[in-house]
């Protein structure tokens, strides 16, 4: 089973990721957030104003306004993350839920309980264990803190 993220969901974390390496005092503009991550800032500021209605990040105004997370990453959790956005997890496959055979019912029913499985998970896992696990990865393959797509 392999998790399907759309552009919605990853560019939501991504841009939740590097608020979360920010000072937690200074707010971040949209566009310097689209800048270093590679993503069209008009798009990412609609996700944004999604976050902050669902409590994820506030706004500031003015010249030295932008985005802060609302939270400590490790109170924000990635299952949040994207109900904010409208997003649920999804599998690129599943068994048809008309199936008529017992082979069939099985498979079907297994998908449900792996799929509410992995949901529950999404609701464990913090931005701050997501940006610990970036981290690690990108250090062991030599690379730069980067969150880029």
């Amino acid at each position: 089973m392999r998790l399907k993220l759309t552009a919605r969901g990853r560019y939501s974390i991504v841009a939740l990721l590097d608020l979360s390496a920010r000072a937690r005092d200074e707010p971040t503009s949209v566009n310097a957030i689209a800048r270093r991550q590679q993503l069209p800032a008009p798009y990412l500021e609609k996700l944004l104003i999604a976050m902050r209605q669902a409590g994820l990040v506030r706004s500031l105004r003015g010249p030295q306004g932008g985005y802060q997370l609302a939270r400590s990453p490790d109170r924000i959790y990635v299952g949040e993350i994207l109900a904010a956005v409208g997003e649920t997890a999804a599998t690129v496959s599943h068994p048809d839920s008309h199936a008529d055979g017992a082979e069939d019912w099985v498979a079907f029913t297994l998908w449900n309980r792996l799929r509410h499985n992995l949901e529950e998970a999404l609701y464990r896992i913090s931005l701050e264990d997501l940006y610990h696990d970036a981290r690690s990865l990108q250090a062991a393959r030599g690379q730069q803190a980067s969150f880029v797509v």
